[in-house]
C-alpha cells in the first residue's frame, strides 16, 4: 500500500511540474534606474525626478509589456553627493536587468557616476545636468535634454545688462556646477561691460555675515549666486535683513519650491530676485497638461522642476530599449544597442517639446528661461513670472 501511495504522489509530482512548464512564462525583467536626491535638502527636487520618472514607467510601458517583459523602476538616493552617487553607480551597472539610468540633479554628482556608466556601456540621460563636461567628454552613453551652463550663465549676464545692472558681485558654491556657472555669468558679464566687483566661492551654508560685510560695502547692482537654492535662499535672506536692496540673480540650481519657504518676502524686496534656467515651470510647455493633472493625482502636489523632464528622458528610454528589443527579436536587449537607439532617436514628441540629440548627446536646440520670484508662498512657486525665453543651439 505504501508503495502505491509513493508511486501516486511520484506522478502527481512529474504531472505538476509538466503543467507549470507547459503553464505561460514568466517575463522577463527589464528596469530603469534613477539617481537623484531622495534625503536630505534638495530631495524635494530629487524626489519628483524619480516621481516624474515613476509615473512615465506606469503609462508608457505597455508596448514593452506586450512583448513580454516587466518593467520596473529601480530609485537611488545619491544624496547631492558624488561619492554616493559613484557607489550607486557601481551597484546600478553589477544589475545586468537595469538597460538605462535617468538622473542625475547635481553635475558634481553626474560627472563621476557617468564615468561609471560610461565604462559599462549603460546609456544614462540627464533631464537637469547643466556642465558643459557631461556631454563634452564625447561619451556614446550619455544624453540629456536640457541646456548648457556655457549658455545659461552668458544668458543670464545678457539679461542683467538689460536691466540696467553696470556692477556685479560673484559668488559660487565651489562645485563644478556652481563654479562653472558663475564663471561663465562673470565672463559674459565683463564682455557686456558689467563691472564684477569679486568673485568668490563658498560652502557657508548658515551664516554669511564674512561675506556679505564686503559686499554689503561695495553696493553692487546685483549678487550672482551660482549653486543651489538651500545655500542662495539663506545667503539672500541675509543680504535682504542687512539692508541690500541691489537684484538677486542664481541659476536654475535656485529653482525649487523650498527657495521661497527659506527666502520668504525677502526675496520679493529691493530690485528682485530672478533666476535663469534651462527647465521652465512644467505649464510653460504646450504638451504637459495632463502630465499635471496626472502628477498631482497620483503624488498630491504640482510637479517640482525637471520631474517632466524626467518623465521624457523615461519615455525616451522605454521607447529606445521596445526598438532594441524588436531588433534583437524580442529578446533583452544589448545596453549598446540601447545606448545607440537613444542617440538616434529622431523628432521624439515629448510633453517637454520635440527632442532630437546631436552627436555629442545635447539638443539640437535647448530652451533657457529667466524667472522672477514672484511669490513667497511655495506652492505657487510654478506662477513665478516668466521674464525671458529663448531657444539657443549648443555651442560647436
Amino acid at each position: 500500500m505504501r508503495r502505491a501511495t509513493l508511486l501516486l504522489v511520484s506522478i502527481l509530482a512529474v504531472a505538476g511540474l509538466m503543467l507549470t512548464s507547459c503553464g505561460p512564462a514568466a517575463p522577463k525583467v527589464i528596469k530603469i534606474a534613477t539617481q537623484s536626491p531622495l534625503s536630505g535638502g534638495m530631495s524635494a527636487v530629487g524626489t519628483d525626478i524619480k516621481n516624474g520618472a515613476q509615473l512615465a514607467l506606469e503609462q508608457l510601458s505597455d508596448p514593452l509589456t506586450k512583448l513580454g517583459f516587466k518593467v520596473e523602476l529601480a530609485p537611488f538616493d545619491d544624496q547631492g553627493n558624488p561619492d554616493t552617487g559613484v557607489a550607486n553607480a557601481k551597484s546600478i551597472v553589477a544589475d545586468p536587468a537595469i538597460l538605462a539610468v535617468v538622473g542625475h540633479y547635481n553635475s558634481g554628482v553626474e560627472i563621476p557616476a557617468s564615468e561609471e556608466y560610461h565604462a559599462a556601456g549603460l546609456v544614462n540621460i540627464s533631464p537637469a545636468n547643466t556642465n558643459p563636461k557631461v556631454t563634452d567628454r564625447g561619451y556614446a552613453e550619455i544624453d540629456r535634454i536640457c541646456g548648457r551652463d556655457d549658455v545659461q550663465g552668458a544668458v543670464g549676464a545678457q539679461f542683467a545688462a538689460s536691466k540696467g545692472i553696470k556692477t556685479a558681485y560673484v559668488l559660487q558654491d565651489k562645485t563644478a556646477y556652481g563654479q562653472g556657472i558663475a564663471e561663465y555669468f562673470k565672463r559674459q558679464a565683463e564682455q557686456l561691460g558689467i563691472k564684477v566687483l569679486g568673485f568668490e566661492g563658498t560652502e557657508e551654508k548658515a551664516n554669511f555675515d564674512s561675506i556679505l560685510s564686503p559686499i554689503i560695502r561695495a553696493k553692487p547692482d546685483a549678487i550672482y549666486f551660482g549653486g543651489m537654492f538651500d545655500q542662495a535662499a539663506v545667503l539672500f535672506k541675509q543680504a535682504r535683513e542687512k539692508g541690500y536692496m541691489g537684484m538677486f540673480l542664481s541659476d536654475d540650481g535656485f529653482d525649487a519650491s523650498d527657495a521661497a519657504k527659506i527666502g520668504g518676502d525677502t526675496l520679493l524686496k529691493g530690485a528682485g530676485t530672478y533666476y535663469s534656467t534651462v527647465s521652465g515651470p512644467a505649464s510653460v510647455y504646450p504638451g504637459t497638461a495632463k502630465f499635471i493633472a496626472d502628477f498631482k493625482a497620483k503624488f498630491g502636489a504640482e510637479p517640482q522642476p525637471f520631474a517632466a523632464q524626467s518623465y521624457d528622458c523615461t519615455a525616451i528610454a522605454l521607447k529606445a530599449i521596445e526598438t532594441a528589443a524588436i531588433a534583437a527579436g524580442k529578446k533583452i536587449p544589448a545596453r549598446a544597442d540601447v545606448s545607440a537607439a537613444v542617440r538616434n532617436i529622431k523628432d521624439f514628441q515629448g510633453i517637454t517639446g520635440t527632442i532630437n540629440f546631436n552627436s555629442k548627446g545635447d539638443l539640437t536646440k535647448a530652451k533657457y528661461f529667466i524667472i522672477q520670484v514672484s511669490s513667497a508662498d511655495p506652492t505657487q512657486w510654478s506662477n513665478n513670472k516668466i521674464a525671458q525665453t529663448l531657444d539657443i543651439e549648443p555651442p560647436q
